[in-house]
């Protein structure tokens, strides 16, 4: 079995990350925030091994071509990015109850 591939997260996907912590920690608590973490490193796994089976949804409404994006089980959060060569590449981890569009044309100028 081929190893995983590192997940890298840009500025953005780190900010939008440690946006959501300080939420989940000031809103609910640390029991909550060591869930959102523990979920977010199942799909960072997931990704590593599997980086193709995210949802190219956006990709085309977003016309951002490789753009894939996984939900996280328990949180209503979800990771964007795009499968590289040697990596996977997040570009954003956004609520699901944002404006999509909006937040990922930031992240297209984040390249």
């Amino acid at each position: 079995m081929k190893s995983p591939k590192p997940v890298r997260l840009r500025a953005l996907a780190l900010a939008d990350v440690d946006e959501a912590i300080a939420y989940y920690l000031q809103e609910a608590g640390v029991e909550l925030v060591l869930g959102f973490v523990n979920e977010l490193e199942k799909a960072h796994h997931h990704l590593g091994r599997q980086p193709a089976s995210g949802s190219p949804r956006y990709a085309h409404e977003l016309n951002l071509p490789g753009l894939r994006s996984w939900p996280l089980t328990r949180y209503p959060y979800v990771v964007f990015y795009v499968d590289q060569a040697d990596h996977v590449d997040v570009w954003r981890v956004l609520h699901s109850a944002r404006d999509i569009a909006a937040w990922m044309s930031e992240a297209d100028a984040d390249g």
